[in-house]
Formats: structure tokens, C-alpha cells, sequence
């Protein structure tokens, strides 16, 4: 399919084309480890063993490239599956990568736990802040690494401005586009060279799937990435792929529903006594909001608070929700609301990624808007 397509057109028609057998217009799902060959290597279609190529697979990953301009998309089993193949792939022991003050614990756990003990080393630095990144880098840094918006302070960084800072150092940026999603924002076309997704979120939509992805445009990478991909073997399996491919078929209407229903999440926000600070980078006065309305098509439906009271009230407000469904994870049609400091961000506790106590985190999903806010109130009390 053309890439001259619309947004919405490639969400639903890139990577699926009609089942040639029966003419089915949804792609099957291949559940099947292995392949009938014509002969040794005789392979039909390149198909030999499911971890190295399913045809489900092959579909999602066609249809991820086209939604963020790239030449060649990945389907992993969750996002940090993804991430850990792209350290890998890019990395050797005694390499050095910036990585942002704020970001996802699980990435954060990735990077302090993990790749720390492969030879990795990382520093932290403010992304929005060029300068601050630049000054981060060393002789031995060979990737930065950037969430715009952030998790969970919905942070936003110049993406084009870090991608000259990262060519002119001669190293790599990668960009974790999974709060904005393709819809929102496409990274490469601003400069990145790597783009990140956890699928589970907005691609999937519908809080059924565990995916991640990743997207570039070099063909000597990708071809790196692809054989990590297979020597690792932290796929996505058909169904999962199936699902996540699915759901994109409506991320455009989806997002557009999110983003309108976090403006009016945010807008109350602000208003209410017992919220000290809100965090969304469609309000004006968000450090990051002339950026963001530069790189991103809406400001998507991610929105954070901070609660007068500190840590117990902000907890409360969270066990009082009743429509905001309390649990981890976002990006899905219903809304969820979580304490990140005790859930999704325990791991950065001491360190400089460390969040705020009185911090809670809103996935605003498509629910009535009304409802939404209704339910808000009576939380905060």
C-alpha cells in the first residue's frame, strides 16, 4: 500500500491484505510453529520457523512501518522485549546512553538493573532542556534515549532539536512514542532514528494484549534489529499480533476521543481546590505546550495531578475512584488511575527519576465525558 495514504486509511489497510485462499479482508491468524518446505530450503513465502517469520506477524509489523513512516517495523511480546533487543543490538559493554529524568520504571529497571550489569552505563538528563543533553553526553555515549510525553510527568522534548544535538555527536536517538502514538506524533520524520512502542497501550487499545515494537528507517539497523529479533526470540505470538493489528484499525478515533475527553479531564483539573499542579501538555501554561502543538497533531490522553494533602491524600483519591478503574497499564478504551510512586514508578524510588509522593496518573479513556469528570469530583472529596 502507497504511503501517500491517508493516517486512517494505512491504520486499516497497510499489512492487511485479503487472505489469497479465501478472500477473507481481516489477515488470519496463523497459529503454527513450523512450515511445510518444497524441499530442503524450498520455503514458500520465506516462512520456515514462527519465531523468525509468521504471516500474522509480517502483517502487523508492515502496517506498524506505514503508520510511522519507516522502512521496517519489529512485533516483540511486550515493550520492554523491545527495548531489551534494541540495547543489545546497539550496545556493547562500556557504551554510555543519556536517558531522560523522566520515564517509564520498567525502562528505568531496564537500563539500573539490567544493562547496568551487561557494562552499560547511563546518565540522566532533562530532555526538554537541549543543553542539558548535550552536556550528558561522553565519548563512550552511543544512544539517548527520549519519552515525549514523559511518564508520568507528561514532559515534552524537542524531538527534532535532540535528533541534531544526537547527529552531530554521531549517535543514536531513540524516541518511546507509546503516550503519543503514530496518530499523535511520528518521530522519524522529525529526526529519530529509532522508534519505541509498548503495543499494550494505545496501538492495542482495549487492555487485552501485552505487545511492544520497534520502528526504523536504516536498512543496515533494521536488518541488525531483525536478527537480534530471531537469536533473542522475544516475539509476539499470532494471536497477539492479531490483536494489537485489530485494534489499530481504530487508533485514530480513539485517540481523537482521548484527547478530547483529557482537555475537559484537565480543565477541571485546574480548578478544583485540592489539586496543587496538573500535568497535561494541552494547557497553556505546560512548560511544553508551544513544543508539543509544533511535533504532536493533539496533546493525546494522558493526564497527571498532584494532590494537596501529600502521599495519603493522593492514595485516597485513587482507592475513592470508582468509573476510573485503579490499576496500571493505560491506553485502553476505559479509564484507569493509579499512584505511580507505590505502582508503575516503585522501581526510581531514590534515584533521580524518583516521582512525586503526591503524584496520580489518569489514562483517560472514551467513556462519556461527564461520567468522567462526575467521578473525578467525588474522588477528590
Amino acid at each position: 500500500m502507497s504511503d501517500q495514504h491517508s493516517f486512517e486509511t494505512l491504520a486499516i489497510h497497510a499489512g492487511n491484505t485479503a487472505d489469497p485462499l479465501t478472500g477473507a479482508v481481516v489477515p488470519p491468524i496463523y497459529q503454527v510453529s513450523t512450515y511445510k518446505q518444497d524441499g530442503v530450503g524450498g520455503l514458500r513465502g520465506g516462512y520456515e520457523y514462527s519465531r523468525s517469520a509468521n504471516p500474522t506477524r509480517t502483517a502487523l509489523e508492515e502496517n506498524l512501518a506505514a503508520l510511522e513512516g519507516g522502512r521496517r517495523g519489529l512485533a516483540f511480546a511486550s515493550g520492554l522485549a523491545a527495548e531489551d533487543c534494541l540495547l543489545r543490538a546497539l550496545l556493547t559493554p562500556g557504551d554510555h546512553v543519556v536517558i531522560p529524568n523522566d520515564a517509564y520504571g520498567g525502562t528505568f529497571r531496564l537500563f539500573a538493573k539490567v544493562a547496568s550489569r551487561w557494562g552499560v552505563e547511563f546518565s540522566v538528563a532533562d530532555t526538554s532542556d537541549v543543553s542539558a543533553v548535550r552536556a550528558a553526553l561522553t565519548p563512550r555515549t552511543k544512544a539517548i534515549w527520549v519519552e515525549t510525553p514523559s511518564n508520568p510527568l507528561l514532559g515534552i522534548t524537542d524531538i527534532a532539536a535532540v535528533a541534531g544535538v544526537a547527529r552531530q555527536a554521531g549517535v543514536r536517538l531513540v524516541v518511546d512514542n507509546t503516550f503519543a502514538s503514530p496518530y499523535l506524533q511520528q518521530p522519524l520524520s522529525l529526526g529519530a532514528d529509532v522508534v519505541v512502542h509498548s503495543t499494550t497501550k494505545y496501538m492495542g487499545g482495549h487492555s487485552d494484549v501485552v505487545g511492544g515494537a520497534l520502528v526504523v528507517s536504516d536498512p543496515e539497523l533494521a536488518e541488525e534489529l531483525a536478527y537480534h529479533q530471531n537469536a533473542m526470540g522475544a516475539v509476539a505470538g499470532p494471536f497477539d499480533a492479531w490483536l494489537v493489528l485489530r485494534g489499530i484499525k481504530t487508533l485514530a478515533v480513539r485517540m481523537d476521543r482521548h484527547d478530547e475527553n483529557a482537555t475537559k479531564v484537565a480543565d477541571l483539573l485546574t480548578r478544583h481546590p485540592k489539586v496543587t499542579q496538573v500535568l497535561y501538555p494541552g494547557l497553556p501554561e505546560h512548560p511544553g505546550h508551544e513544543v508539543a502543538a509544533k511535533q504532536m497533531k493533539a496533546f493525546g490522553g494522558m493526564v497527571s495531578f498532584r494532590v494537596a494533602g501529600g502521599e495519603e491524600a493522593a492514595v485516597e483519591v485513587c482507592n475513592r475512584a470508582k468509573l476510573f478503574t485503579l490499576g496500571e497499564s493505560l491506553g485502553g478504551v476505559e479509564s484507569l488511575i493509579e499512584h505511580p510512586g507505590r505502582m508503575t514508578h516503585a522501581s526510581t524510588a531514590g534515584s533521580l527519576l524518583e516521582v512525586p509522593a503526591d503524584l496520580v496518573r489518569l489514562s483517560v479513556g472514551i467513556e462519556n465525558a461527564d461520567d468522567l469528570l462526575a467521578d473525578l469530583t467525588q474522588a477528590l472529596g
